[in-house]
């Protein structure tokens, strides 16, 4: 209340009560399997393939979940969250992540940091580092980009370049201390300060110069002077200064500009061959402290990482006045690869070449849902740090079920206990020998355990075009072409319809592995295994809506999985929307407020169609006062709220009755 001190119009402003609740999505789908690049065990966000191809690399052969995923959004989904999982036994099947140790500036020094790819696979072996000191501080600040290529041969394309400039590794508290800025905005690489706390800067890549300080006197008589230069262990070349005027080159950039332009004309200094394309691409910079920086350029036969060695040709001392001979300039390769001992640098001073990145193996069921993946977040735990998913794939429990089946178990079994911690469905596949009726019920019969309100079985598999094997179907797990189509009849009708029916139909399916007829249809439905149909001018279509708790005998009211989808949404936005409701006063305003704002949500719900009943009263009730929270409740600080909804049934069976109509008699 306003406190009043003089006469006049006080303002004051007062809650009306009214807390909006909005829905949860109900579409979020989560897919954990093998893929071969991307943050490991950790869940990601992605938003279309582009995004899942930026992250994890796109489509593997070894990985069921990446062409799930493909079917995701090609169906209909929009929202995924990725997670990468592998199996990291005894074997040695545990990825790697590339790195490489980079030298001080003294080449022989110790090492002073350690590049490392983000994140664990043989990608990190397409890394590759440079190092240049082209800055106002060159002592102790330097320049680093990181080049992906598309694979680690020599000649392979450039796919993505990062640089971060005037980074240092001399004090850990400077806002550009390498190790901080690179975790902090690099996709590609992490780096490790070797010796924290000590000063100096990695070796530079290509040949560094001594300081110069030439006279203008000097300057002029390098015009029409030559020098030596030999690429790797390849033959001697010669670069010819052209001719130029006194006082025409002034500084050592306009040098250094002369200098390149003699490197990349260079003529060998015997036989016919012609200038390697290294020296076509010669880059020559001058650093703050007056050194000549030359590099070699792109060539795609001797590699990126053979140095250049500068010597003078005969009797003109060219190569040693400009201070480029190996006695007085630092010979170093051109860049540093990540993983991958290139020949050229064999024993090259400035970096030795660390661990090579490996893919490991498809996760186990140990690394999915094993006592280590729970105990530390892996597989799908994962999901833990997440705030909400909705669906659940794992195409991988299929293919572990094929060989060995107590391993499909364990990932099933857990996996559908998860979901339901977490107010999640799953969907669950089949493995590829299960491909007749008979089978179909002899296996779900003989994993009883997998009957859930919170999971549904669809049969059979689909079969689907492998854009890495050209194009040949090949059969596939359905669970993530069913998750695109749940995402889009929620987006369309609403989570309330059954996501099966003539518009529920399958994208990018060349085939199925077995046609159902209506008979076989009819032995399958009952025992809530779902069927996928083809029928014609419609194509496939899901034709079944059960939970894997919907088959007859069993009498649940969870039979249908969008009556179960529906209260998991009820469920987890009512929690989501009531949290307001903790340390309120526990009386009549409180219950007042709290019938206002579940009941205008549900209200919402109803006029959306969401409900069955012509009227709110016949469609739903929110219910809470004296006689839900009692006394002895109020004393131990609880507040009880029941809501009720009368969930829409999907139409299985159509019944027409024909009859004639008798005539006049």
């Amino acid at each position: 209340m306003a406190q009043v001190s003089y006469p006049g119009v006080y303002i004051q402003e007062v809650s009306s009560g009214v807390r909006t609740i909005t829905s949860v999505a109900t579409s979020i789908t989560a897919f954990v399997d093998f893929f071969r690049e991307g943050p490991m065990n950790q869940a990601v966000e992605i938003f279309g393939m582009s995004d899942f191809t930026r992250v994890f690399g796109g489509l593997d052969a070894r990985s069921e979940a990446s062409h799930a995923i493909a079917q995701f959004f090609l169906n209909g989904g929009g929202h995924a969250l990725v997670v990468r999982s592998h199996s990291d036994d005894d074997g040695g099947d545990a990825p790697a992540s590339a790195s490489a140790q980079v030298r001080g500036t003294s080449l022989a020094g110790d090492a002073l940091l350690t590049l490392s790819a983000a994140s664990e696979g043989r990608w990190g072996n397409t890394l590759r580092a440079e190092i240049d000191h082209l800055t106002d501080t060159p002592g102790t600040h330097f320049n680093l980009t990181i080049t992906r290529h598309a694979s680690n041969a020599r000649s392979a394309p450039v796919l993505t370049q990062e640089r971060f400039l005037n980074v240092t590794r001399d004090d850990a508290n400077d806002p550009r201390y390498v190790v901080k800025v690179l975790e902090a905005d690099s996709k590609l690489v992490r780096a490790t300060d070797e010796k924290p706390g000590t000063a100096g800067v990695p070796a530079a890549n290509g040949t560094t110069g001594g300081t110069l300080a030439l006279t203008q006197a000097q300057l002029d008589a390098l015009s029409e002077n030559s020098l030596g230069v030999r690429v790797g262990t390849g033959a001697q070349f010669v670069a010819e200064l052209a001719p130029w005027d006194a006082n025409a080159v002034r500084t050592l950039g306009q040098l250094a500009t002369r200098l390149q332009q003699a490197l990349r004309t260079a003529k060998p200094a015997a036989g016919s061959a012609p200038t390697p394309p290294a020296l076509t691409g010669a880059r020559v910079d001058v650093t703050a402290d007056a050194r000549l920086v030359v590099r070699a350029g792109r060539d795609p036969d001797r590699g990126l990482q053979e140095t250049v060695v500068f010597t003078n040709n005969g009797a003109d001392t060219t190569a040693t006045d400009l201070k480029l001979v190996a006695a007085a300039a630092a010979v170093n390769v051109q860049q540093y690869p990540l993983g991958v001992t290139d020949p050229a640098t064999a024993g090259a001073a400035g970096y030795v070449v660390g661990d090579e990145g490996a893919d490991g193996g498809p996760p186990t069921a140990d690394a999915l849902v094993g006592a280590v993946a729970e105990a530390n977040d892996r597989g799908i735990y994962a999901l833990r740090r997440v705030d909400l998913f909705n669906l659940l794939c794992i195409p991988r429990a299929a293919v572990l079920g094929a060989d060995d089946d107590a391993q499909m178990r364990q990932v099933v079994e857990k996996a559908i206990a998860f979901c339901q911690s977490r107010r999640a469905f799953m969907l669950v596949d089949i493995p590829e020998a299960i491909n007749e009726v008979a089978e179909v019920k002899d296996w779900l019969d003989a994993h009883g355990n997998f009957r859930s309100r919170n999971a549904a079985l669809f049969f059979p598999r689909l079969r689907i075009a492998d854009p890495l094997a050209e194009y040949r179907p090949r059969s596939r797990g359905n669970s993530g072409t069913l998750a695109g189509v749940f995402a889009r009849t929620d987006a369309e009708r609403g989570v309330w319809k059954a996501p099966a029916g003539i518009e529920a139909t399958l994208r990018g399916i060349d085939d199925v592995d077995y046609r159902l007829t209506d008979a076989e249809n009819g032995v399958l439905n009952p025992l809530a295994i779902n069927a996928l149909r083809v029928f014609p001018i419609y194509g496939l279509v899901s034709w079944g809506a059960r939970t894997l708790d919907g088959a007859d005998q069993a009498g649940s009211e969870w039979k249908y999985i969008p009556v179960r989808r529906l209260a998991l949404m009820l469920e987890e936005s009512l929690f989501r929307g009531t949290k307001w409701v903790v340390f309120e006063p526990n009386d009549e305003p409180l219950w007042a407020r709290i019938r206002l704002n579940i009941g205008a949500y549900m209200n919402s719900l109803f006029r959306q169609g969401a409900f069955q009943g012509t009227t709110p009263k016949e469609a739903f009730f929110v219910k809470c006062d004296a006689e839900t929270t009692t006394q002895d409740d109020r004393n131990q600080g609880i507040v009880n709220i029941e809501v009720g909804f009368a969930p829409l049934k999907p139409a299985e069976f159509v019944v027409i009755k024909i009859q004639q109509i008798a005539g006049d008699l």
